[in-house]
């Protein structure tokens, strides 16, 4: 009889519990503290549901299908990825709208394109339900199966907000009716790059139904922007001290595109301090060594690594007159971490050249 009552006790609390949890509403204003990006205007009658603002992030816009590949991600699900795309870099604003009750994926999409369009810019790809490839009926949840559009964008480990809330339910129930598309905005300073999925909620669960057979958008938005030069120009005899007590220095001053090893011209003041303390210690030789952050597949960083470890030693040779006999270059990829990648602040500190004495 104890045990009986135990046990229906610890059901009563349990239930207590889940009803406790806020179960998804239908919204009669915005989540508190979001906001929409200055750039894009919302679909009239919408609401947010979620916002994430980061002032300096990375984005890689599909531009092509989304096609599987033979690894699986950490959920187990098939990771499917697009031959075609683009790595963004810049202010990075990710959006969750519930769209007006009636209007369809398609209608919230085509709006976004005018927009686009009538700002002078361009859509660069897009498509719809199983056409963008992976699982079309899914968005960020889940594991065991096709990894989704959604998940190119938001993972369900990165969803700030609780369980059953609007902002998770709108990402993580089951969606039917995909479409998106990605395009180029001109605005002062550059490009701004937009990636937009518009679907309908399916099957939200017992907790999540609310939003059954509405539409949800899900915008993001990199916009054109330097990052912050926090890391400022080492000086030759910093790098001598350095080099002495430690056999290396670390240095944040050698810039390169995304995914590209031609040097920027803001890196030639830190090349001019290799050069400097060359010179100072005529003994000294050394390996330009080439580091990167954990986005990207470990071979792709290796090589891009080393290619731009060998634009550094091409640089020094050819425009700063170093004996080319006292430089070697390497590349290591990201298997020598400075910090932890959890973190955009983490990631800048892995993306580094060193230069390592090699006497």
């Amino acid at each position: 009889m104890l045990k009986k009552l135990i046990l229906v006790t610890g059901m009563l609390i349990m239930a207590g519990t889940t009803a406790a949890m806020a179960d998804a509403t239908i919204p009669q204003k915005d989540e508190k503290g979001t906001k929409d990006n200055k750039l894009l205007p919302r679909y009239e009658g919408s609401l947010l549901l979620s916002a994430k603002q980061q002032a300096y992030a990375e984005l890689t816009v599909p531009l092509s299908p989304l096609e599987r590949n033979d690894k699986t991600d950490s959920d187990n699900n098939n990771v499917y990825a697009p031959k075609q795309s683009k790595t963004l870099e810049g202010p990075l604003t990710r959006l969750v709208y519930l769209e007006p009750e009636g209007r369809s994926p398609l209608e919230i999409l085509r709006n976004y394109q005018e927009v686009v369009k009538a700002a002078g810019g361009e859509t660069l790809f897009e498509c719809k339900d199983e056409a963008c490839g992976g699982s079309s009926t899914r968005a960020a949840y889940g594991g065991g199966g096709d990894q989704s559009l959604t998940m190119q964008f938001v993972r369900e480990k990165d969803i700030a907000e609780p369980d059953f809330s609007n902002g998770k339910c709108a990402l993580t129930s089951g969606i039917t009716d995909q479409h998106y598309f990605s395009g180029r905005l001109p605005v002062d300073g550059g490009d701004a790059y937009l990636a937009i999925q518009t679907f309908t909620i399916s099957d939200g669960g017992n907790y999540c139904n609310a939003f059954n057979g509405r539409t949800i958008a899900l915008v993001n938005v990199v916009e054109p922007k330097g990052r912050e030069q926090k890391m400022v120009v080492v000086k030759a005899d910093d790098m001598a001290k350095s080099i002495d007590a430690s056999g290396k220095i670390a240095l944040y001053g050698i810039f390169f595109d995304t995914d590209k090893a031609d040097l920027k011209p803001e890196s030639d003041p830190t090349l001019q301090e290799i050069a400097t303390l060359l010179k100072s210690k005529p003994n000294l030789k050394v390996i330009v060594v080439g580091h990167t952050d954990n986005q990207g597949g470990f071979d792709h960083n290796v090589d891009l690594s080393k290619r731009r470890a060998a634009s550094v030693q091409a640089a020094l040779t050819k425009r700063f007159q170093v004996d080319a006999a006292r430089l070697k270059s390497a590349g290591v990829g990201m298997v020598a971490p400075a910090a932890s990648n959890e973190s955009e602040d983490g990631r800048a500190k892995n993306r580094r050249v060193e230069i390592v004495n090699m006497n």
